[in-house]
Order: structure tokens, then C-alpha cells, then sequence
């Protein structure tokens, strides 16, 4: 899929039905775009291969597509089931975790358009309007689940907690027990902030990059440094320190600052910061900041009118 643009999703045409594909369609287009210190066409890690990505977009269609249907939590469980189907690597739990509230939010802001008066009077609510209502409706039973897929993805680096620890069983709704986590976590602090930073920094970004002419793996590259430079990410933080995450950060904003995908130099500097992210502990591999991209991405696609290609 590289340098291959996505279908057009036009804003207020997206059904229920077309929320599955809406997600397979943004874990593919993430995976697909070359981000330093991640997998794309060409660039695997020793555990996993892009083909790995390209299959996990592919199982977690079914469940997203229930996503309206049931609680996040069971969401979240039956995604990660599905993906270890497919492939043993922790390739998309922390995509899943942030896709599933992000497609029930989508259903429910479809219910309320359908039952919005003809002349569409009455239908006011946002996607973010609607990830708050989902976030905020979360239960016990949720938090359960998610924990039971956690601890099945067993992701790198995750380490322990002094209250709620993912080892034991919560006794807080999945909300509640992830504020506990926002300090730490980077997909924590978005359900904390009800995606603070995919609505206010990556979808933004992303709309930009395409509006002002980058196809979609150059618009998808410069959404991911873009996240990076505005915070450190938390999987790097988890697995090599502070200060790796902090480098890393650094790293991103003096690409942007010679033009990133824009111009020569900044590629240039792309491939440096590339190889300077890979170790064979992958101890470097911006992860979160990849799925914040990806839940960017989702959230263009759902609220965008974008053509095939940039207009002129």
C-alpha cells in the first residue's frame, strides 16, 4: 500500500457498516507509511514483519464492526483474540485499545443522526461529544476484559502498579482505572482526556498535511513526528527510559524543522533518526505515537470529504 491513496469516505455518508473497514482501512495506512523506529514494507523488527501488521488489521474487522453492540472492554478482548489468531507478536493492542471506544463513539453518533429530525435539525453531537459519552459509561465489567486482553497481548515493558495492577482483577470502571494509568501511558492519558491528543494534535495534523497536497504516506509520516515532538512516547519511556523517550522527541522536532517529508534535507534527516530507533530490543520503537496515529487517521477518515487525491 505504499504510495497508494485511500478511498474517498465522505462526511455524513459513513454507515455503521462502513465502520470496520474505516479501521482496517487506518491500521493498514499507519502501517503502511515509513515512521522511524517502526515496521513498514521493508523494515521489520526480529518478531514481527509488516505482513504480521497487515493481518491484524485484517482480524480485527469483526469485532469493530460490532463495536456498537457491546462494552469497550469486550471489544478490546475479542479484537485481541482475534489477532492472536493471526500472529503471536503484541502488534495492535494499543491500536485496539484506542480503536474500539473510537468505532462504538462513531456508532453511537450514527444512531443519533438517524434519529435526528429529516431536515437534519437536532443532530449536533460531535465524534469527541460521543467518545465522551462512551468513556464516561464504562463499567467494572470493562476494565475486566481489558485487563484479561492485556495481560494475553503481554506487551513489552509493561512492569506493575500500586493500585489496579493489570496482574489482579480491577474493582474501578476501565475510566477510572486508566486516569490511574495517564501519568504513565500514553493510550491511558487518552481515555483520561476523552483523545485529547488525537483531536487536538494528530487529527489536525493529518488534515493539514493532506489539504496542503502530502499523499497519504508522507501526510501519515509527518502526523507521526508531528504527535512525537508534542510528547515523549510512552513505549519507549516503559522500555529504555525517560531519557531515550525524550531523545526520540528531540530527534522528531529537529526533522520537522528542516522540512521533514517536505524537503531533501528533512529526509535525510528522517533516515538518520530511522536508524539511529532501531536496536534488537527494539528499546527505541516509538509504538504508542504509531497507534496515536493511527487513531488520527481513523478519525479523518470518519469526519473527512477527502478525494482520492489532494485537490489542486
Amino acid at each position: 500500500m505504499t504510495g497508494v491513496d485511500a478511498p474517498v469516505v465522505p462526511s455524513g455518508t459513513v454507515r455503521a457498516a462502513d465502520l470496520a473497514t474505516v479501521a482496517q482501512l487506518a491500521c493498514l495506512l499507519e502501517a503502511a507509511a515509513p515512521k522511524p523506529g517502526n515496521v513498514s514494507p521493508g523494515r521489520h523488527f526480529a518478531d514481527a514483519r509488516y505482513e504480521d501488521f497487515l493481518a491484524s488489521a485484517a482480524a480485527i474487522g469483526g469485532p469493530l464492526a460490532g463495536a456498537g453492540a457491546r462494552g469497550i472492554g469486550a471489544t478490546v478482548r475479542l479484537a485481541v483474540e482475534a489477532t492472536a489468531r493471526w500472529t503471536s507478536s503484541n502488534t495492535n493492542l494499543g491500536l485496539i485499545l484506542l480503536l474500539a471506544p473510537l468505532a462504538r463513539a462513531a456508532q453511537v453518533r450514527l444512531h443519533a443522526a438517524d434519529a435526528a429530525q429529516p431536515s437534519g435539525e437536532g443532530f449536533t453531537r460531535t465524534l469527541r461529544d460521543a467518545v465522551r459519552e462512551v468513556l464516561d459509561t464504562t463499567t467494572v465489567d470493562d476494565a475486566r476484559d481489558v485487563y484479561a486482553a492485556i495481560r494475553q497481548a503481554a506487551p513489552g515493558g509493561l512492569g506493575s502498579a500500586d493500585a489496579e495492577d493489570v496482574a489482579n482483577e480491577p474493582t474501578l470502571p476501565l475510566l477510572d482505572v486508566m486516569a490511574l494509568a495517564a501519568h504513565r501511558d500514553g493510550i491511558a492519558r487518552e481515555y483520561a482526556t476523552a483523545f485529547d491528543t488525537t483531536f487536538e494534535i494528530g487529527a489536525p495534523a493529518l488534515a493539514r498535511a493532506r489539504r496542503e497536497g502530502l499523499c497519504w504516506d508522507d501526510a501519515v509520516v509527518e502526523t507521526f513526528l508531528v504527535l512525537l515532538a508534542a510528547a515523549p512516547d510512552t513505549h519507549v519511556a516503559r522500555r529504555g527510559g525517560a531519557a531515550l523517550a525524550e531523545a526520540a522527541s528531540t530527534r522528531a522536532r529537529d526533522v520537522l524543522a528542516v522540512g521533514g517529508v517536505r524537503s531533501a534535507p528533512g529526509r535525510r534527516a528522517l533516515d538518520d533518526m530511522d536508524r539511529a530507533l532501531r536496536d534488537p530490543q527494539n528499546s527505541a520503537n516509538p509504538g504508542t505515537t504509531a497507534d496515536l496515529t493511527a487513531a488520527a487517521i481513523f478519525v479523518a477518515l470518519i469526519d473527512g470529504a477527502w478525494p482520492v487525491r489532494p485537490r489542486a
